[in-house]
């Protein structure tokens, strides 16, 4: 049997193929005045909410400070993976076979690669150091990058990425400078997914939706544009007092069992942002009751391995009891 080696990040809109970041002008500004003073801070990290373009601007950041007099081939060459100046710590795929899979953490032996590839000498003056995400390092990865950052080399530049910035190491933390981007517009939204070359081809009704699901987060709306979870959601929300033969519908879409725990997962996560929202402006205790019964049903679903199906018509149920008692 054939190995299976692609990495699923490996696909048309990987951040380093961004012809442009949308929005984030503010955190852009920030980095390239302190660039273009000649004395940049050594370590930058780039935080917010998961699929909002830190990583798109991250790579469009190195390659300001890698282009020199040639921008078009330092492009071509981050692009290819090839720029002998630029290193990305992240993680890398298990030795497992036949089917490799990404690896749950960065571990110290691939921070150590960072560590050999900086006692080279530069081929053009400045060296750009990407670690996506800090959130992946573990314990001695974590000090292997901390050192570095206390002890930066000449004329090298970490661009440090974070999805939970509470979770890094403090001291980790405090030696970075921050760049905190924020999620992006429904139409900026729209922009960064209309630039992506999706095949096949989503229609304006799917991506309207994903867009408006997404919470400023072009990431989650990839996501969301083939997700059955989401898809299930979207039925829901369109009924304005779902029948038992609706809900047992969109129940019947999820498998029993943990083939589908992701489509689970997204369409509990609609359902609860959903239900805070009609909490909030309705002021229903019962809405806030079913939010919160709702989310402890999801965990102990999941942390059980139950029975999927059953468990989106129970919370249906819950949410059909609420709107009735609202």
């Amino acid at each position: 049997m054939a190995e299976i080696n692609e990495d699923p990040r490996e696909v048309a809109w990987h951040p380093r193929f961004a012809q442009i970041v949308i929005g984030h002008n503010a955190a852009q500004s920030q980095f390239l005045k302190a660039f273009d003073s000649g004395r940049p801070h050594h370590a930058w990290l780039i935080h917010g909410p998961k699929g909002i373009g830190k990583a798109t601007l991250a790579y469009h950041l190195a390659g300001q400070v890698l282009a020199g007099n040639n921008h078009g081939q330092a492009r071509h060459w981050i692009e290819t993976r090839s720029h002998p100046d630029l290193f990305v710590l992240e993680r890398q795929l298990n030795d497992a076979k036949p089917t490799r899979r990404l690896k749950a953490e960065i571990a110290v032996d691939d921070a150590r690669k960072l560590a050999h590839f900086l006692n080279h000498t530069s081929s053009g003056g400045w060296r750009v150091v990407i670690v996506d995400s800090a959130d992946d390092l573990n314990a001695e990865s974590a000090n292997a990058i901390l050192k570095l950052v206390e002890e930066p080399p000449a004329k090298v530049i970490l661009l440090l990425i974070s999805h939970q910035p509470g979770i890094l190491l403090r001291t980790l933390k405090s030696r970075c400078l921050r760049l905190a981007l924020q999620p992006l517009s429904k139409q900026e939204t729209l922009n960064v997914i209309n630039d992506i070359p999706l095949v096949p081809t989503p229609t304006s009704e799917d991506l309207d939706r994903a867009a408006s699901q997404s919470g400023g987060s072009p990431g989650r709306a990839l996501q969301l544009l083939s997700s059955v979870g989401a898809k299930a959601f979207a039925k829901f929300a369109l009924l304005e007092r779902p029948r038992f033969a609706d809900m047992i519908t969109i129940a019947s879409q999820f498998g029993s069992r943990a083939g589908q725990v992701d489509e689970f997962t997204i369409f509990n996560e609609l359902l609860l942002d959903w239900l805070a929202a009609r909490a909030a402006e309705t002021s229903s205790a019962k809405m806030a009751e079913a939010h919160d019964r709702i989310s402890e049903s999801a965990r102990r679903t999941e942390g059980f391995n139950l029975d999927r199906r059953q468990a989106v018509l129970s919370e249906l149920t819950l949410v059909n009891d609420a709107l009735k008692a609202s």
